[in-house]
Formats: structure tokens, sequence, C-alpha cells
């Protein structure tokens, strides 16, 4: 086997997203001396970014006031906000949260704006590698985080090496941040390797499904945001839709729904389809054409399911951690917040020691413990949680209690124990026509010829314990029919794993109630291409 090569840094920073380019571009305004090097698993910058996405400006401003100037593709000032309920026929407006009003926001496009953060981040002279996946930690003999190995490219599907073979090379630093985003793997390892959640609750998701439609000349409001809350959702479901309204005809359009329901028989996929088809969105897109379409899990624990932000060698920041404001809908903010208190914090100190302190005491870790009672108020339901974010409001979060989160796995019941309910779902004429014409629109594409990098650990509870108890829901919560369930030829089911299909949400590596799949990195540059979105 060729030997690895080893390339050395002062800070590696594993993930271009928002909060690892922040901490990028602080660090070189604050020490121009250090040699900063950034991993990025999608095969460009903004490659695999996606949110909503409405951003508070007010941290990019800070970090890099130029961005107002630069052309963005998406960077349509907010101007209107709507709160609907949807019933199966009729929507009924409610008043707009104040945490959810944009007035001063801006609605962009993650997969643009990163670029830009990575070509202002060069420009201060940091290396960024794209197509390099950070598989592991390297831990030195004090067991402290030394750096990253970049996963090997070339492997056949047996794990060996193939013809164009190419061992990943090491990444040593002193000081290693990562980035990741919303279930990262690295930072999932190394929160369990340091026991980071001990004193937390158990993160808690929602997984997200956007498209981007380019619509006919006059039906868009440049600047209208629009959310909504029920149908095709039952009560004891958490979710719900936005609809951003951008220039050139063109609007993003989304659904999120809890990974924390319990009906087996849930397809959050389906319910993004259907919610389409409500007679207040249908004639919105209708006629319309689909542009792109995306999926990501997003971290909703907030401030009681943050782990302890630092370890030894290494920090985390971001949505790797969990800092978005799930109340707000907003993330981008917090996390260049994240990376750019990270960056004064080893600029400083040279040294993890301190920043989980930090940010909690930060403008950012405080916004996260006002709102921490929002989310979890709505495991009563709908409408226990509307009444109970109207208390919160009233009392500016300061109410004597922390309600807790539950693991997202646990919360699912079993086919016997629970009847799922009519959402009432109605025929569908708008497209896709399935998810394999979603997953076109990803523009996914993985080398079929590498390892799969979803791993299941017992393939054979999918075909036994799963399919009597559940009746095998990774072929429902996938997005991307990446999990099926076919003929073995002795009259029973095998699991097969469509891998290629894979859009990174990382649902599986959540959701499974057996806890048994594992979302690892496949070869760098592999998965979708959300750079619209």
């Amino acid at each position: 086997m060729t030997e690895r090569d080893v390339m050395e840094y002062d800070v590696v920073i594993v993930g271009a997203g928002p909060a690892g380019l922040a901490c990028a571009i602080r660090l070189k305004q604050l020490k121009p001396e250090l040699g900063i090097c950034v991993l990025e698993k999608g095969s460009a910058v903004g490659a695999h970014s996606l949110s909503g996405a409405v951003m508070e400006p007010a941290a990019l401003d800070e970090l890099a006031p130029e961005w107002r100037d630069a052309q963005l593709g998406v960077c349509v000032p907010a101007r209107h906000d709507e709160l609907r309920l949807l019933t199966r026929r009729r929507a009924f407006r409610l008043p707009v949260p104040p945490q959810q009003r944009n007035h001063g926001n801006v609605i962009v496009s993650l997969g643009l704006l990163t670029p830009w953060l990575a070509q202002k981040a060069e420009g201060l002279g940091v290396d960024i590698f794209a197509g390099f996946a950070a598989a592991a930690a390297v831990i030195d003999d004090a067991g402290a985080v030394a750096g990253v190995q970049i996963g090997d490219m070339g492997l056949e599907k047996n794990g060996e090496p193939g013809p164009n073979f190419a061992p990943g090379p090491q990444i040593r630093a002193p000081l290693t941040v990562l980035a990741e985003g919303c279930r990262g793997s690295l930072t999932k390892q190394l929160i369990r390797r340091y026991a980071l959640d001990a004193a937390s609750d158990p993160q808690t998701y929602g997984l997200g499904l956007k498209e981007l439609w380019q619509l006919p000349a006059g039906r868009v409001t440049p600047g209208l945001i629009q959310h909504s809350v029920g149908w095709p959702l039952d009560n004891a479901t958490y979710g719900g839709s936005f609809i951003y309204h951008l220039d050139a005809d063109r609007v993003y359009v989304g659904f999120v729904v809890g990974l924390d329901y319990i009906d087996p028989r849930l397809q959050p996929f389906e319910v993004f389809q259907q919610f389409k088809h409500h007679p207040a969105v249908q004639p919105l897109l209708e006629g319309g054409e689909i542009v792109s379409a995306g999926a990501r899990t997003i971290a909703a624990g907030g401030w009681q399911s943050l782990p302890k932000l630092e370890m030894p060698g290494a920090v985390i920041v971001g949505d790797a951690g969990g800092t978005l404001n799930f109340p707000k809908i907003k993330g981008i903010h917090q996390a260049i917040r994240c990376g750019m208190l990270a960056a004064g914090h080893l600029a400083k100190t040279g040294t993890p020691a301190g920043f989980d302190a930090l940010w909690r005491a930060s403008p950012g870790g405080l916004e996260l413990r006002k709102v921490r009672n929002f989310k979890p108020g709505f495991k009563g339901g709908l409408w226990a949680g509307l009444a109970n974010s109207a208390l919160e409001v009233v009392t500016g979060g300061r109410t004597p209690w922390t309600m807790h989160n539950a693991e997202n796995a646990t919360t699912m019941r079993k086919l016997d124990e629970y009847t799922s309910p009519d959402r009432g779902w109605v025929e569908r004429t708008l497209p896709p026509r399935d998810r394999l014409a979603s997953v076109f629109f990803a523009a996914t594409t993985h080398d079929e010829a590498q390892p799969a990098h979803l791993k299941v650990a017992d393939t054979s509870i999918c075909a036994t314990r799963c399919r009597v108890e559940y009746d095998n829901p990774c072929t429902r919560f996938c997005p991307a029919s990446v999990y099926e369930m076919v003929d073995d030829g002795e009259g029973g089911k095998r699991l097969q794993i469509n891998a290629a299909n894979c859009v990174h949400c990382k649902a599986c590596d959540i959701k499974d109630p057996y806890g048994i799949i594992t979302w690892t990195p496949p070869e760098g540059g592999s998965g979708p291409n959300y750079q619209t979105l």
C-alpha cells in the first residue's frame, strides 16, 4: 500500500460551511501568520450546503461587511411575513410570532454564499481543499485530537485497493475545528469518545426538504416569507412549511418534519409533496418547473441538547454542535457567530479549554437559552406547542423550568401500538413523480464501484424484527429511496442499499429504531450538488 502523506498546519477546519469559513476568516484576520486549511467533502464549496435560508445579517456584517456588494445570485430582502394554519382544503391566517418576524433579514442561498466566503478566506491565505472527506480523527499519545485522517480514494466494493487507489493523507494540527454541520460523522465519533453529551439531553432533529422552482411571470412577490403548520401532518407530528419568494420569478418551497414523529408509516417526502397540492399552494406552482431539490437534517434540540463544545485539541462550532435557533427557523447567523467566537478564543488562548463556557455565556448561547422550551413544548401536540410558545413569548423565555428532549430513534411506535391517521392525501399532479425523480434534481453522484458508505450492522434485523415490528421504516423516512426491501429468492425479503441515491441528509443515522445504520463519508467529492439551494 502506498505510504500516506502527512501535511501539517496550525489549524485544520473540517467543513466549509458558514461556521468553518467564518472561523477561518476571523483567525486569519486576527493572526495572519497561522497556517490554516479547510477540508470540504463536497466536490466544491457549497455543493453540500443546504438551508432555508433566511439570514439575520448582523454576524456576517461584522465578519465581512462587503458581502452586501457581492453578486451572490440569491440575495432578496425580506419584506413581509405570513403564517397560516392549513386544513385539508382551507388556510387560516395566524399572527406571526415575534421570533419569526423577518424585518431586516435577507433570503439567501447557502450554496452560493459559502463559495463567496471561501474566496474571501483564500484571499487571506487559507488553504481550502474541496473533495476531501475527513474519515477519522488523529489522536496523539496524550489522548488529544491532533488532526484528521482523509478517507482513501479508489477502494473497490470489497474494500480492497483498486487500480486508481490513492491513500488519504493525514492533516496534522495542534488545533482542530469541527464544522461539519448537522450530524457530522467525525463530530459524532468524538462526542462519543470524549463523552461530550454526558450532561446534555439527546439531540433532536428535523428533516428538511427543499425545492427551487422557476415560475411563470407575475406570480412571485419578492421578499414574501410564508410559513404554515397543520395539514398534511396530524396534530401529534411536529412540522411545517416554508415558501420564500425570490427575484426573477423564483421561489424556494420546502417542508420540515420533526424526526421525533411516532407514526411508523409516516413518509416525510410524501408529506412535502402533498403540501404542494394544497389549494392555497398549488396555484402558485402549477405550470412551473423544478430547478433543483435536496434534503438535509436540522439539529433542533437547542440549549439543553448542546454537547460540550470543547475537547483536548479540538472545538465544535455551528450546526455540528446544534447552535441553530429552531423557533426562529434560522441557523446561519448562529453558525457564523460560533465560528467567529471560536476563532477569537483560539487566537487569544491557543487552546480549546474554556470555549464551551464562552459560547454558552455569549449572545449566541443566551439566544438559545431564551428559547429552550419552544421545541420540546410540541411533544404534547400542535395546540399544546402553540400555547406553550405563546407563554414563552409573554415571559421572554424566563419560565423557571427547562423541558427535555428525547432521542429521536426511540419515539417511533411499533405497528401493533399505533393506528396511523388518515391524512386526507390528495391525488398528485405536480412534479417530482417520485423520490427517484427528486434525486435527479439533487444532482447526486457516487461511484457505484466504491464501498457503500451506509453501514448496517446487522441486516438480519431488517428482514426479521424490523419487518414485523415497524415494516421497515427506513424505506419511508429516507427521501431518496436508498433503502429497499427486495425478494431474497427464498420467499422472504432482504435489505438492498442503493447508496448511489444518497443525498447525505443523514435521516437514517438518526431515525433507525434499532440504531444499526451508520452514515459514513463516501469518497470525497461524492454526493449532491446544492449550489443553487
